[in-house]
Parts: structure tokens; sequence; C-alpha cells
């Protein structure tokens, strides 16, 4: 008997194709029709797509979800029985290119320089550089580490925040989370890279955002729901010299009524930080599937528990 794999997603005709073309053995693609949601042993789908489903997934034993994050599974009134994984060390390197990418743009100040371009104006600003500022990162996995070894490559100070506070080669302090309104007075730059859990739930409030030092900088590219929003723009609204890169946000998209669209500095993106590039997604669910076939333990197993 084939498996019958179930694709949901806003991209199904890529996905579609790109598996085909693989000619897996012993795999069929079905689509959403009840019968075939039923049946279908294997998703391949988005988090947010697949949650509505599940209370028909009779047949489920494996989903593969195309993102890192899989919080809308976490949230089910019954906690998932099949198997659950989500994708690994592709997202680091575009967290970086998000990440260094604004930061490179403040710390040298191109979006001042392009406006006195506009104006004809040759002024030199104020200096700014990376190397020997403090770069403090929420989370220790694949893409935490290599955030931090991209900051090394600046040559920053790396600290990372982990629940364990487990030591990490990549950063050359670890503090578990407990600590963290110790060491944010520290970070010149502050990046929430965790997943969502119940425990990092408004983890990053008013009252610990308004330690961070002088001219800080903060990048929310983990889960909206880390951060309190209104108290995270009112300390904006009274520290002028902070910036704050927000991509994710606890109601998305983000509504047009919310002031922080309107804070001078405050950056604001849809939810971009990180894509899943279809064919990334597909190479791993496609080794995946092999581990399934045998009968092997899966790669990037999620612990429901856990919730990552």
């Amino acid at each position: 008997m084939p498996h019958k794999l179930l694709l949901l997603t806003r991209e199904n005709a890529i996905y579609h194709q790109l598996i085909t073309a693989l000619a897996l053995p012993e795999l069929e693609i079905v689509d959403e029709q009840p019968a075939q949601v039923a049946a279908a042993d294997i998703w391949l789908a988005e988090p947010a797509m697949a949650a509505p489903l599940i209370p028909v997934a009779h047949s489920l034993k494996w989903l593969q979800s195309t993102f890192a994050g899989v919080d809308k599974l976490m949230q089910l009134k019954r906690p998932l029985t099949c198997q659950l994984t989500n994708i690994k060390k592709v997202f680091g390197p575009l967290m970086s290119e998000y990440v260094f990418g604004y930061l490179l743009s403040i710390y040298r100040q191109q979006r001042e320089y392009a406006a006195q371009q506009a104006e004809q104006q040759w002024q030199e600003r104020r200096y700014g550089t990376l190397q020997g500022k403090t770069f403090v990162v929420l989370g220790t996995g694949s893409i935490g580490s290599h955030l931090a070894q991209t900051a090394h490559h600046f040559g920053m100070h790396v600290i990372g925040i982990s629940r364990r506070g487990r030591a990490n080669k990549q950063f050359d302090l670890v503090y578990d989370i407990s600590q963290l309104s110790q060491v944010v007075n520290r970070a010149d730059v502050l990046v929430n890279a965790l997943p969502h859990t119940p425990q990092t739930v408004h983890l990053l409030d008013g009252q610990l955002l308004s330690k961070l030092p002088q001219h800080a900088c903060f990048f929310n590219v983990g889960r909206g729901s880390a951060v309190k929003l209104d108290e995270l723009y009112q300390v904006l609204r009274q520290r002028p010299d902070l910036t704050a890169v927000l991509d994710v946000f606890e109601q998305e998209p983000l509504p047009a009524e919310q002031p922080i669209w309107q804070q001078a500095n405050a950056i604001i993106t849809p939810h971009i930080a990180a894509p899943s590039f279809p064919e990334q997604v597909v190479e791993i669910f496609a080794n995946n599937y092999q581990r399934f076939r045998r009968g092997q333990p899966l790669a990037n197993l999620v612990d429901i528990n856990a919730g990552y």
C-alpha cells in the first residue's frame, strides 16, 4: 500500500511539482477532499493550515511542518498523537541576512544618508561600528547559533540566553532564561529568536526592555507572543535613542490602528525575515520520508510537550 501525502501550503502547485519530480517510492499525493484528508498518513503542511483539519486526520502518522515554528499545532484542544517534524538548519543564514542587513543600515545610518542625498547635502554623521558591541541572542538553537557566528564575524561579544543555560561553542557566554534581566542592560543588540512556549509569552515587557543601554537595537524574529507590544511602544516613545526591528506579532497582519506603525524608531516588516523556500523544505521532507519508510527516527522531531 502506498503512503498517502496531503499538501497543505499556500504553494501546493510548486510542492506537488517538486515532489513528483523526485519520484519517491510508494508515495501518492492526494487532494483535500474529506475522504482523502482522513486517509492521508503523511501531511506536508503549514501549521496554521493543518490545525483546523487535525480532528479529521484519522490516519495521520507523521506531519512535516514547512516552518520552524509549530505553535499553532501546540494550541489544539487535544495534543497531537502523530510524529511532528519541523524545518531546521535552513533559517539561520536567512535570519542573519535580515538582522545584520538592518543592523548595518542602522549603524552606518543609511536611511539618513539617503535622505541627505535627496537634499543634495554633503554632511558627515556620527560613525558607528559593530566591533566590540555586545550581541545578546534569546535562543541558542540552530538560528541563534548562526546569528552568533555572524556576530563574531563582525567582532562582537556574543551572549546566549537559553532555557537551561548550557554552554555552546558559538557563544562567549550562555545564561539561563531566569538571568535575562541581569543581562539585558549589557545588550547593544538584543535579538529574540525563541520559539513560542507558555514560558516565553510576554517575556519581553516594558520593564525589561527599558533596561536596554543607550542606542541599543532590539529585534524580534522569534514569535510575536514574546513581546508585550503596547509596553514596547511606550518604551520606544520614551527612549528615542532605541531602535526596534519587528518582524513577528501576536496578531498578524498587524492592525492598521496599532500606533507602533507610526513610531519613528520602529521598523516593521510582514513576517518575512526567513521565508520557507519549497526547494529546501522538499529536500528535508524527502530525507525524512526515507527514514519514515524504514521505520527510522525522523530528523527535526518536535517534542510535543516542550513545544519545539
